[in-house]
């Protein structure tokens, strides 16, 4: 696929977005439906290979949106790129879940490194990054994966589209 209809994503996981696990939220709604418009708007500028890392929170929202759009355009590809084998292994049962249906709705499933390593969520931002023209971030400001993966995206040369935990969002 190449670069430039290529989307990955970055973004922070449930603990550290302002409802943590309550999905029901506002503010939750307001990033789903804010994710999901910039997902149409990169469609319609030619973008059909989306890369999903697989993490906990904001990850998962990005994939399931990627799945929704592709109810609407069967030509929508979904790439899941894991870090390590089974990074799902220490989380709660319902992430697990929602994970396995996350994954068996993907295209193609990328896993960069048989077991965890000190660098393997750092591989895993800048395969996607390298993988790509375009990067949706949803970042709220702090150090961090999601800091460090729009700094790298930025030195690449990525088109960056951040989204703050509300919903606002701009092309940096």
């Amino acid at each position: 696929m190449e670069r430039e209809k290529t989307c990955c994503f970055t973004g922070h996981r449930a603990e550290k977005l302002p409802w943590r696990n309550d999905e029901r939220a506002p503010g939750c709604l307001r990033l789903k439906a804010a994710l999901a418009d910039v997902l149409s708007s990169l469609y319609a500028g030619g973008v059909r290979h989306f890369i999903c890392g697989m993490a906990t929170g904001a990850d998962m929202y990005f994939g399931e949106a990627v799945c929704a759009l592709r109810e609407e355009h069967p030509d929508v590809m979904l790439e899941a790129a894991v870090p390590f084998q089974g990074q799902e292994q220490r989380w709660d049962e319902r992430w697990r879940r929602r994970y396995f249906r996350l994954a068996e709705s993907c295209d193609k499933i990328t896993v960069l490194h048989s077991a965890y390593t000190p660098t393997c969520m750092r591989d895993r931002n800048q395969y996607m990054v390298d993988a790509s023209g375009v990067l949706v971030a949803v970042y709220n400001g702090e150090r961090g994966g999601t800091q460090s993966t729009m700094l790298y995206a930025m030195r690449q040369g990525l088109e960056i589209i951040e989204l703050s935990p509300d919903g606002q969002w701009r092309t940096v």
